[in-house]
This record gives structure tokens, sequence and C-alpha cells, in this order.
């Protein structure tokens, strides 16, 4: 599906990048659901690991919870007892035109998984959105 058929009537995105926009104003999803994951404790901020511990099925229900349809699931296996190793879901905000992204890898000595978020190209981490474009080697304690 061409993203065109992703947005509503009267809404475009300038890259692929970008929240969509609305009559030139941006709007971005509101993600309801990922905020009373964190309320309640089934979604928590790892720092060491730069993701979130959550169950992969919470955030995908909180997800579709708050708009987003389902475009692509896939998961991986272990080539040594076939378990989930990890995967990768994405789904459109048919509404808004926004894209959430969820990748996750299973830690096999843990309940919960490591998490990492996007919607729309942006990181969604600690309660914020940071942008894929930061300088990673300055902002995480490099030279300036």
């Amino acid at each position: 599906m061409s993203p065109g058929g992703w947005l509503r009537p009267g809404a475009t995105s300038d890259s692929t990048f970008e929240a969509p926009k609305v009559a030139g104003e941006k709007k971005m999803a509101l993600l309801r659901g990922l905020d009373t994951l964190r309320a309640q404790g089934r979604m928590t901020w790892l720092e060491a690991e730069h993701g979130w511990g959550a169950a992969p099925e919470d955030i995908v229900d909180a997800l579709s919870q708050d708009g987003f349809q389902e475009c692509k699931r896939e998961t991986t296996t272990s080539r040594r007892d076939l378990r989930p190793a990890g995967g990768v879901w994405q789904g459109v905000n048919k509404g808004t035109g926004s894209v959430a992204s969820v990748v996750w890898a299973d830690r096999w000595s843990r309940e919960r998984a490591i998490v990492f978020i996007a919607i729309d190209g942006e990181s969604f981490w600690n309660h914020t959105f940071s942008s894929l474009e930061r300088d990673l080697y300055r902002d995480d304690g490099g030279e300036s």
C-alpha cells in the first residue's frame, strides 16, 4: 500500500520521518496506551539498554488501542531450540498517517523483552521523543 493510502483526506507528509500535517499543522499521535503501561509499571525504561522492559504484546496492544492498525509483524527464532528470539511490528494510524514501529529482543533470563519504539521515525524513550538524527557520540558523553 502506498503512503497516500494510509493518510486521511487532506493529510500530507513531507517525508517518511516527519509527522503528517493536516492544514499545515503537525499532528503527533497520542500515546495514551503507552502512558497507561508506564503508570501500571508494565513498561519501564532500561537506561543501560536504552530501551523499554516490557512484554511486546502489551506494547502492540497499547498502540492498537491508540489507533495503529497492524501492517507488518515478523518474529525471529533461535537456531538452537526454535524459541522466539525477537521480532518487529509496524502499524499505521489511518486517521493521522503516523507510523509506529516496534522492535524487540527477548532476554532468556528475564520475563520482559527489551523493546524499542519509534513513531514517525522518532525514537520514543524515557517519556520523550528523540530524533534519529541526533549525534550519539556527543549526546552520550563524547567529545564536544
